[in-house]
């Protein structure tokens, strides 16, 4: 069974690869999957064991397709589209502006009929159909010209922040930049892992009580409604993500747990199409009272959603880039606020060549909302440099899991009050130990740097010393690129503030 997801993944993939002769792009083939799939499975549900109702009216039911060919099926699939996505509830999520990209009818039955109707989905365990899900929505990652791995981040960096963070059962859990749905369901799958014996209430509360997501982007909507169906979450009734722009306002509710990473850069001319089809400008900046600066930087907002939708006393592990660690004027205003007014504990910074976007130089920030006080919250700030002297690359040395089992150690999920811990002394920095990459600030030493910058680093990069030492070609000419493309979305970022991005957007 374990190999049976990679089977059906490179089963589908294969077949992506003729449609590509008639000009389909990876995105378009997991998006008409979507649809498929949820048809079949939806008409699987019909019987038995099951012998539910299906959410889909008969007229456009998977049974529906399989009694048509050619130009007739052709018409059909496109009319079901249309009527579909002017349903309610989980159809709409899915089927919401859906649109045939198939050029041939025959390809379409093919798809139908030899691919997607010989499998059993529901048969199927949750892993094993949710895995080959996420195998499809990696390989769309990998895809570079589509752009689809902004919504991708590495499973490995994911599931690390899941176990620092830790989830307990009964904990609200919320993304809001749910992409394809990938914290929400590790955290999901932490919380069932280390709890064994669930009651079936707490099952069920999991399943439906629990997380909550917001994506601004609707085809990816789609996409993560469909990832969480795949593992078991979510239904007709219940769907746990929203179509929103989650910096547009407070949102009102709390969560006990915020896990994301918030898509980088910004498009300023980009378009965003409500559930409803109205059409709007994505907003340059977001005027709120909640908020300690207005800026056009879209990643300071997130950091102060983010703080805003917190529970009293819960837990962030938010990506942020390496701007938002030393960025001046509403930069400044934001990181002294958030250690007076949270409790900020931890950073790790990542090293390059982990993100399908390129030019990405990231960090995960760690921080508790805290209530109201007259001093400051935070009083130690511990950094894990994973970055200095490590080199990954997408392909020929992809981050693994165990790459950040040093750093969840020392993060010590059990009681992160209790650092250093024993299993982290081999990585503590002292002056007997120079090259630790676990270290740690005090509050004052922090907001007396400039800027109150969190920008800190103090392991020497071994390829400055000696040639020796250098990475291969490929690693340092992928490190040019993003050292470019970084400064280059900072240009972008000031000429944004200074109003004259239509000038470097071009560049």
């Amino acid at each position: 069974m374990s190999n049976q997801p990679t089977q059906i993944v490179q089963k589908l993939w294969n077949y992506c690869n003729v449609l590509r002769d008639d000009g389909m792009s990876y995105g378009d083939y997991v998006e008409q999957l979507t649809y498929l799939l949820f048809l079949k499975m939806a008409d699987e549900r019909t019987k038995p064991p099951y012998n539910q109702p299906s959410p889909v009216p008969d007229q456009y039911s998977w049974q529906s397709l399989l009694k048509k060919d050619g130009d007739e099926l052709f018409d059909h699939y496109r009319h079901s589209l249309e009527k579909l996505g002017n349903e309610k509830g989980l159809l709409g999520l899915i089927f919401n502006k859906s649109q045939n990209k198939f050029q041939d009818p025959a390809k379409l039955r093919r798809l139908i009929v030899d691919l997607i109707d010989k499998e059993d989905w529901s048969a199927m365990s949750a892993d094993v159909k949710g895995d080959a899900y996420e195998g499809l929505l990696q390989k769309n990652a990998e895809d570079v010209k589509g752009g689809a791995g902004q919504y991708f981040t590495p499973r490995p960096l994911i599931q690390a922040m899941v176990d620092a963070v830790a989830p307990k059962p009964g904990e609200t859990i919320c993304d809001p930049a749910c992409g394809t749905g990938g914290f929400l369901l590790a955290a999901h799958d932490y919380v069932v892992k280390h709890n064994p014996n669930l009651t079936k209430a707490e099952k069920k509360k999991l399943k439906e009580e629990t997380l909550k997501g917001y994506e601004l982007v609707q085809s990816v909507v789609r996409l993560c409604a469909m990832n969480l169906l795949l593992h078991g979450i979510g239904s007709q009734d219940f769907e746990p993500i929203e179509a929103a722009d989650s910096l547009a306002s407070d949102p009102g509710e709390r969560f006990n747990i915020v896990l994301t990473n918030p898509p980088f850069g910004k498009k300023s001319s980009y378009t965003v199409v409500g559930q409803e089809g109205e059409v709007s400008k994505e907003r340059e900046t977001y005027e709120r009272d909640d908020f300690w600066a207005t800026t056009s930087n879209k990643q300071l907002n997130f950091v102060q959603h983010v703080k805003t939708i917190l529970a009293v006393n819960g837990r962030a592990a938010v990506v942020v880039p390496d701007n938002v660690l030393f960025e001046g004027g509403a930069g400044e205003t934001v990181r002294r606020k958030l250690l007076y007014d949270c409790d900020v504990h931890t950073l790790l910074r990542l090293p390059t060549g982990l993100f399908y976007a390129q030019g990405v130089k990231a960090n995960v920030l760690f921080f508790d909302k805290k209530p109201a006080s007259e001093t400051p919250w935070t009083k130690k700030f511990w950094i894990y440099d994973l970055r200095t002297n490590q080199h990954f690359t997408l392909k020929t040395n992809p981050l693994k899991r165990e790459n950040l089992d040093e750093f969840v150690k020392c993060y010590n999920p059990a009681n992160r009050h209790e650092r250093p811990s024993a299993s982290s002394e081999q990585a503590l920095w002292s002056e007997k130990n120079p090259n630790g990459r676990w270290r740690a600030y005090a509050y004052d030493d922090l907001v007396a740097r400039d800027k109150a910058s969190l920008d800190i680093f103090w392991l020497k990069d071994d390829s400055l010393e000696a040639s020796d030492n250098l990475p291969d070609p490929d690693v340092i000419a992928q490190e040019i690129v993003d050292d470019l493309e970084s400064a280059l979305e900072q240009f972008r970022l000031i000429a944004n503030d200074l109003g004259g991005a239509a000038s470097i957007e071009s560049v």
